[in-house]
Formats: structure tokens, C-alpha cells, sequence
């Protein structure tokens, strides 16, 4: 924005984040936080959506190894299949919160790119397993590296942007999901043509190949992820000053607050609107997992050939991509993150209603993109409330963490899902995807409630709430920093996001 002559607007606010009584005026140059976000969005943002795209391609690529012939070469039933597919999400679930509340002190810049380059020679190891028992093995160490990046991502990110802005940028990393279901799709056809080659099979090519990428992205990692804005190398000392300083108009706590307290812990697992969110990612996640480890084995049910079925896959995934992105951004538009959660529930039940109702393969295929697209969305979109009602930072890592594993434990149940004898309706299945979109829109109407409800009552009680903190001899004075710390979001002043 900028005046007739070509000068940064500035505006001026006041500050009181300090608890002191002394008013201090800043400048907000806006210009200049547009360019210091651009320059985010252009460095941290992209190499988050490789780490995710590698996160979720390497965990969902035993679907397409599955029908390129993993599981007739180690001669694995169905119910051994769903074993190795399940396995991951134990240890997957066990290490997502203990990493996030671990994050602030290893440092991002050490964690990520650690586990990503150890989990992609774990995935190549993938492809030289022999037996059940070897593919178990591999599946819980991937399981305990993967499992810390999704929350650890958005943990990190909220860091760098306004709550206002989250929602888009995890969707913007998270939408890679979608897009490595396509491209992992099209990769897998292309490998299973080195059949043979060094005395390996297709399927394992897969896994080595893929897992290859993914070692030299983390070893990238190092020189590339910053610990903090301020650390970054991409901006200068004036654009990590306005980073930061509007993220401290926002949430004038965060800054002072950096020891780990049970208590924040114990407050973002008794929070209401966190128990439902919980409730929320449980089934989301069992939904979208579902459809990302078995949809090229759902498509190969419907009586497509197995390359066929690869390529296939790819357009739900791809459609998704974009829908994701779309509906994120009009979520961080109009700041409301529950309205559009509720049509995407409604867009998955359509999805399965017409998956019940129609015989045509080709109806059903086309059923798919209602399901993937009504989905994937989800995740993003309640990740960004997750972490924009929980404060301060401990309670939004624990808060993160707990949406996750909720998630990891609703994909266990997931892997279940889908067996071949089933097919290709998985009636059982689908009633029970169905009943859980259903459920998630109906939780998502009474977290608004709830979250509503509550920026009221912080406006009618707001003396009450801060009375605790009253300095003595100062009317109406009170202490504002020991106030968001122990309130954190249940401060007066701090407004949840519908």
C-alpha cells in the first residue's frame, strides 16, 4: 500500500505487551510485511511441501507396490498386507506428540531435515525386504520418523504467520498429499517397467527410487530451513523486525513465554473445543488415509488393469490438489474455518451415498473425486483451528500433537478397511466412511457453538476472568504478561476463530 508519492503507508498502533503502563507507538509498514511474507512464502513454505509430499507418498506407496506385485512376491494375505500397512501408524502416532513438545528445543533446522533423510534410507531399505516379518520391521522404524513432521510442520509455520494466514499455507503443503497420490500413481507405472533390473522387482523400485528422492530433499533440508524468521537468510534485518512484530501485535505472548509447563499441557487436553477437534481429525483421518493407501486397490476392484489403475488414481488425487488450495484460501479470506468444513462434509457424503447406490464403474470411479475432494481438504483446514485456538505455545504444540495422533489412530482403524473380498462396493466400509463425514460435520456445527458461545462470555466476563490479576493500587490496572500466560487462550482479549 503506499501514498500518492510512491512511500510505504504507515499506521500506527499501540502497544502494551510489556504490562507496563507506558503506551509505545509503532510504525506498521505494510508494504514492507507483504514483502517479508512473500519472501516466506517463496523459501520456507516450498521446501515444507517437499518434506510433506515425501511424508506422504513414502507411507502411501505400498498401495501402488501392492498391485505391482509386493504382496503376491511375499506371499502376504490380506490380512498380512493390512498388518504392514497398519504397523507404521503405531509408532507413527506414539512420536508425533513427544516431537512437537521437543521442536522448540532441538531446533526445527535440526529436527526436520534429520528425520526426513533417515526415513528416506529406511523407505529404500523397503525395497530389499524379502519376508513378512522384514516388512513389519521397516514399517515401525518408518512409522517413528514419519510420524513427526505433519505436526511439527504446522507447529513450526505458526511461527512465521498470523492466524489468519495458516490455514492457506498448511493447505498449501498439505495439498502435496493429493498431488504425490498422483504422482506416486504415475511414477509407480513408469518403475514397474524395471522389472528384472538388478535382479529386483518392479514394486521394489518403487520403494528404492522414491526413497532416493527423499534422502537428497533432507539432506537439502540443512542448508535451507531456518530455525526462526529471524534466523532466515532470505530476509533482511527489516523484514524479520516486521515478521515479527506482527505476529507480537496478534499474540503479544508468545515472545515471553519459553518454558514447558504440564499445566498448558493438561489445559489443551481438558479444552472442549480441542476434545472435538480430536473427535474431528479421528475420523478425517481415518477417512483420508483410507483413500490414500488403498484407492489404486479400490480402482482395481472396479475391473481396471493394474497400470490402468495406477494412472487412474491420479485424477482424484490432482483434483484435490487444487480444491484443497482452493478452499483454504477463501477459509483465510474470510477467517472462518467451520462453514467450509461443513460443505466439504457434505461434498464426501455425496461421494459415498453415490459410491452405495450405483453399479456402473464408471459412476463409482467418478464417485472417487467426490470422496477425495470432500477429504482432503480437511486436514488443513482443521489443523489451522486446532492451532488458532490454543495458546500459548506449549499448549498449541500439545494441542497439535494430540490432533494427530487422534489422526494416526483413526488410519490404524482405516487399514482395515477395503479387503478385496469386499469388493468392488466395500458396502461395510463405505457405510462406516459415511457415518464418520456425517459425524464430522455434525462436530464441526457444535465446535462453532461452542467457540461462539465462548467469545461471549469472555466479553461479559472479562473483569472476572482478569480479576486474579489485579495490580494492587492501580484501578483497573492489572498484570498482563502473568494474564496470557496462565490464561493463554482463554484470555478475554484472545478471540477464537469460527
Amino acid at each position: 500500500m503506499s501514498t500518492q508519492h510512491g512511500t510505504p503507508e504507515l499506521k500506527m498502533i499501540r502497544s502494551n505487551s510489556t504490562g507496563s503502563d507506558e503506551k509505545i507507538e509503532k510504525p506498521i509498514d505494510h508494504a514492507l510485511e507483504r514483502r517479508a511474507v512473500l519472501k516466506l512464502d517463496l523459501t520456507v513454505l516450498p521446501t515444507m511441501a517437499v518434506f510433506y509430499f515425501l511424508n506422504f507418498m513414502d507411507r502411501a506407496n505400498i498401495g501402488n507396490a501392492r498391485i505391482a506385485g509386493l504382496q503376491a512376491d511375499l506371499q502376504l494375505s490380506d490380512h498380512k498386507y493390512q498388518i504392514c500397512v497398519a504397523v507404521l501408524y503405531v509408532t507413527f502416532i506414539v512420536f508425533e506428540i513427544p516431537s512437537n513438545l521437543l521442536l522448540r528445543k532441538i531446533g526445527p533446522h535440526i529436527l526436520l531435515p534429520t528425520i526426513v533423510t533417515i526415513w528416506g534410507i529406511v523407505v529404500t531399505a523397503q525395497g530389499f525386504v524379502k519376508s513378512y516379518g522384514h516388512l513389519v520391521v521397516i514399517r515401525l522404524i518408518l512409522g517413528a520418523l514419519e510420524g513427526p513432521l505433519f505436526p511439527g510442520l504446522v507447529l513450526y509455520l505458526s511461527g512465521f504467520y498470523t492466524r489468519s494466514e495458516l490455514s492457506m499455507r498448511i493447505a498449501f503443503f498439505f495439498s502435496t498429499a493429493s498431488l504425490s497420490g498422483a504422482f506416486s500413481g504415475l511414477l509407480a507405472a513408469a518403475l514397474t517397467n524395471l522389472e528384472g533390473v538388478g535382479g529386483l522387482a518392479g514394486w521394489a523400485w518403487i520403494f528404492i527410487i522414491e526413497g532416493l528422492m527423499t534422502v537428497v530433499a533432507g539432506v537439502v533440508g540443512f542448508f535451507v530451513v531456518p530455525k526462526t524468521p529471524k534466523e532466515s537468510r532470505f530476509l533482511t534485518q527489516e523484514e524479520k523486525d516486521a515478521i515479527y512484530a506482527r505476529l507480537e501485535r496478534e499474540n503479544p505472548l508468545d515472545k515471553h513465554v519459553d518454558t514447558f509447563s504440564i499445566k498448558q499441557v493438561v489445559q489443551s487436553i481438558t479444552s472442549p473445543h480441542v476434545i472435538m477437534v480430536l473427535l474431528m481429525f479421528f475420523c478425517s483421518g481415518s477417512n483420508v488415509l483410507g483413500l490414500a493407501n488403498f484407492l489404486p486397490s479400490i480402482v482395481r476392484q472396479l475391473g481396471f488393469s493394474p497400470v490402468k489403475s495406477q494412472l487412474l488414481s491420479v485424477g482424484p488425487f490432482g483434483a484435490a490438489f487444487f480444491f484443497t488450495l482452493l478452499v483454504s484460501y477463501y477459509s483465510d479470506k474470510y477467517k472462518s474455518r467451520g462453514i467450509p468444513m461443513i460443505i466439504l462434509a457434505i461434498v464426501a457424503c455425496i461421494g459415498y451415498i453415490i459410491y452405495l447406490c450405483s453399479r456402473d464403474k464408471y459412476t463409482l470411479y467418478g464417485s472417487l473425486f467426490f470422496l477425495v475432494c470432500g477429504s482432503y481438504p480437511m486436514v488443513p483446514l482443521g489443523s489451522g483451528w486446532a492451532a488458532n485456538n490454543s495458546e500459548p505455545h506449549y499448549r498449541r504444540a500439545t494441542t497439535i500433537g494430540l490432533c494427530f495422533f487422534a489422526s494416526g489412530a483413526g488410519t490404524i482403524l482405516s487399514t482395515w478397511r477395503f479387503p478385496t473380498k469386499e469388493g468392488p462396493r466395500f458396502t461395510n466400509t463405505t457405510i462406516m466412511t459415511l457415518t464418520f463425514a456425517a459425524v464430522t460435520g455434525l462436530l464441526t456445527i457444535a465446535n462453532m457453538y461452542y467457540l461462539n458461545r465462548q467469545n461471549k462470555l469472555k466479553v461479559s466476563n472479562r473483569e472476572e476472568l482478569l480479576r486474579p490479576y489485579a495490580k494492587d493500587g492501580e484501578k483497573g490496572g492489572f498484570d498482563e504478561r502473568k494474564a496470557w500466560i496462565e490464561l493463554g487462550d482463554r484470555h478475554p482479549d484472545f478471540k477464537y476463530i469460527l
